[in-house]
C-alpha cells in the first residue's frame, strides 16, 4: 500500500465509533522500516475555522483493521492527541 492511499483512508475509533479524520503523515521505523505511527489532524480551534494546534498519533498496535475506504482504531483519543511541532 501506498502513502497516496492511506492518506485516502478515512480513521475511525472502534471505542467511542468517532470518525478522527483522515491520515496525513506517518512515522516509521528507520531500522525495521515499518509503520510505527499514523498521524491524523486533531480536532479545529475555533468553529472549525482558524486551525489545528493538536494531531492524532496513533501507534501501529492500536491499528484494528484497514479496509477499502477506512481504518479501524482502537485508542483513548485523550492519550494519543498531542500539540504539533
Amino acid at each position: 500500500m501506498r502513502l497516496c492511499e492511506l492518506r485516502e483512508k478515512e480513521v475511525i475509533n472502534c471505542r467511542d465509533c468517532r470518525r478522527l479524520g483522515y491520515v496525513c503523515d506517518i512515522e516509521f521505523d528507520i531500522c525495521t522500516g515499518c509503520i510505527s505511527h499514523i498521524i491524523v489532524p486533531g480536532p479545529c480551534k475555533i468553529f472549525g475555522i482558524i486551525g489545528r494546534d493538536h494531531e492524532y498519533v496513533i501507534s501501529s498496535c492500536h491499528i484494528k483493521q484497514i479496509g477499502v475506504d477506512i481504518i479501524l482504531v482502537d485508542v483513548d483519543t485523550e492519550k494519543c492527541l498531542v500539540k504539533c511541532e
